[in-house]
């Protein structure tokens, strides 16, 4: 895009400073906190959408990580097998947005910031959790909480009061970055690659969660809507979309080609990662799947039956990357969230003391 901007007339030298300071004063007016506009206007933080997408994910894989390390201690099972499904993916959403809300009551504590961290928010998440695990049982009887859940649970709940809420507060959304592609021919840098990489693993949990339990539902009549998948998954999901994604940005912005160009490289690049995967899982007796009862497989590790799936996933690919570089973690909010003593972003200011 930006070398056909470059190429297309030649214009004077006067003109190019001017239209470059022109680019520098949209793109200050555009971004929050900048010194130009938008200075006194508190920083924005994620949609409400999208705190609710993330929470859900979130929320899976936490149940993944945990039900497999359970499996793992009782049978030893290298494929590491953990287990989620749709229902608890909207009611972590539900949950961890009503903890947000917990969370923001923390300025009501400000002389008592122990009792606020280590006795009230950890009450209201237990109680939560205990909700969850028991709402399909109500009816029949009231599962009882061990005392090994119950120290899961309490080391969970500081988790989110001290790591979760404040990390996610550091975050700001910008609705368009239009400026940089004008002044740079680029996109912004958004979210560190280590960030990136844990946000598409947690997705791939997400992805072969839903995917497996509508399987259930269609092929067993399944109706809790159970799906599974491994730890393995985390890293084979995170290191492909983040190639993936770096081949967008690159086949995109850089020679500027259109998604049905992009799309054969995509697939031939998720094929020979799933490949390469289960190969080598494979050596080990930790592959989670197995398609050789599927037509047009190749050792069982790949089958053109799923070619619909990858292309649909690698389209949504594309979406979630314009996504992710629109947020960016910001020093700035992060000072002001410790002061003000809010959550994701959305900052009140302190009343002024007469």
């Amino acid at each position: 895009m930006a070398g056909r901007w470059r190429d297309s007339a030649p214009v004077c030298s006067g003109e190019q400073d001017g239209g470059l300071k022109l680019a520098r004063k949209l793109r200050q007016q555009q971004e929050p906190g900048s010194d130009t506009g938008d200075a006194t206007e508190p920083p924005r933080g994620l949609p409400r959408w999208m705190r609710l997408y993330f929470y859900g994910m979130h929320g899976v894989t936490l149940d993944v990580l945990l039900s497999s390390l359970q499996g793992l201690l009782h049978s030893r099972d290298p494929k590491l097998m953990g287990f989620s499904s749709p229902y608890l993916c909207i009611m972590h959403s539900l949950t961890h947005f009503a903890l947000e809300k917990i969370y923001s009551q923390k300025r009501c504590f400000r002389g008592r910031p122990v009792v606020f961290h280590l006795v009230f928010y950890p009450s209201i998440y237990i109680g939560l959790q205990i909700l969850i695990g028991n709402i399909n049982t109500l009816a029949e009887q009231v599962r009882v909480v061990s005392g090994t859940q119950l120290v899961v649970h309490y080391i969970l709940a500081l988790y989110f009061s001290q790591v979760f809420h404040r990390e996610l507060s550091h975050l700001q959304y910008r609705t368009s970055f239009s400026a940089d592609l004008q002044l740079e021919g680029r996109p912004p840098h958004g979210l560190p690659g280590f960030a990136r990489f844990l946000f598409f693993g947690m997705h791939g949990f997400l992805d072969e969660v839903l995917f497996t339990s509508l399987f259930n539902l269609v092929e067993k009549s399944d109706r809790t809507l159970s799906g599974h998948t491994s730890l393995w998954s985390f890293l084979m999901y995170g290191s492909c979309s983040f190639v993936v994604e770096k081949l967008y940005l690159y086949l995109h912005f850089s020679l500027g080609w259109g998604t049905w160009r992009r799309l054969p490289i995509y697939i031939c690049f998720i094929y020979t990662w799933e490949f390469s995967w289960g190969l080598v899982l494979r050596q080990f007796n930790a592959c989670s799947w197995d398609y050789s009862h599927y037509p047009h497989n190749f050792m069982g590790l790949i089958t053109l039956l799923y070619l619909p799936g990858w292309i649909c996933l690698s389209l949504y690919q594309d979406v979630l990357s314009n996504v992710l570089l629109r947020i960016k973690c910001t020093k700035d909010v992060r000072d002001l969230s410790e002061e003000n003593g809010d959550v994701n972003g959305q900052l009140e200011p302190k009343k002024k003391q007469l």
